[in-house]
């Protein structure tokens, strides 16, 4: 089975813009993430992909491997999916370019689920990890997801779901951590298929795929992180960093 990773990266980000290309402890922060990602030694090859000469000229200035997108993308997986679609692979693993702190024991626990899956049931795999944080929970830009019995999504939402109406119930809540594995034909079709309704009002790609039916194993992870999607993200980074 043949496993790599790519990193789609954007340089004008809409709330945080140039966010890949801020100083994180002497290295910029998708610089940081490409190394994480080299450093699991869990992949057959990893790549960043992106539209910005910026960050193409950032990765492979340091020695590392970057491609350009040929078209406009709205989302991460058409970018990884274009830049798939000709290589011989089984599963591409997409790996936030806003995520340096990436851990091994993660991807590894997504790998798995590929490995562990002779009838190819599973389309693609994802992380979540608890929170308990009422900010957290009701904050728009955490996306919460809630499960069937075998850790399947049942959906996606940045809305609070379950919604708590009696407290005494004692359901979980699931954050959804970005970082996907998916079966190269399953990112394929995304590309291929228009996006929907519940897509379109959420802003949540992962909904393309339950709209039209994929499976999407959700693994658990006790590893938070920091996802920089702000100013204020990119300072706990700092300080988590030293």
């Amino acid at each position: 089975m043949k496993i790599i990773s790519m990193i789609p990266a954007r340089y004008s980000a809409s709330r945080f813009p140039g966010k890949l290309m801020q100083d994180l402890g002497g290295k910029t922060v998708i610089l940081r993430t490409y190394e994480a990602t080299i450093a699991t030694n869990l992949f057959d090859d990893v790549f960043v992909v992106t539209d910005s000469d910026i960050i193409y000229n950032e990765i492979v200035s340091h020695g590392g491997k970057a491609l350009m997108s040929k078209k406009e993308h709205d989302c991460g997986s058409d970018r990884i999916a274009e830049a798939v679609e000709n290589l011989d692979i089984d599963v591409v693993i997409n790996v936030q370019g806003d995520e340096p702190f990436t851990d091994k024991e993660s991807l590894n626990k997504l790998i798995e689920v590929f490995k562990n899956d002779p009838d190819k049931e599973v389309d693609l795999a994802t992380l979540m990890v608890e929170i308990k944080d009422e900010d957290e929970i009701n904050n728009p830009n955490t996306v919460k997801v809630v499960l069937d019995q075998s850790n399947f999504a049942l959906y996606f939402s940045r809305s609070p779901i379950p919604y708590p109406r009696d407290k005494s119930a004692g359901a979980k809540y699931y954050k959804h951590k970005g970082v996907y594995a998916f079966r190269k034909q399953a990112i394929l079709d995304f590309y291929k298929l228009p996006m929907k309704s519940l897509e379109a009002s959420e802003k949540l790609e992962q909904l393309r795929y339950l709209e039209y039916g994929k499976r999407i194993k959700m693994v658990e992870t006790d590893v938070q992180g920091v996802e920089i999607d702000t100013p204020e993200d990119l300072d706990r980074a700092r300080k988590l960093w030293k």
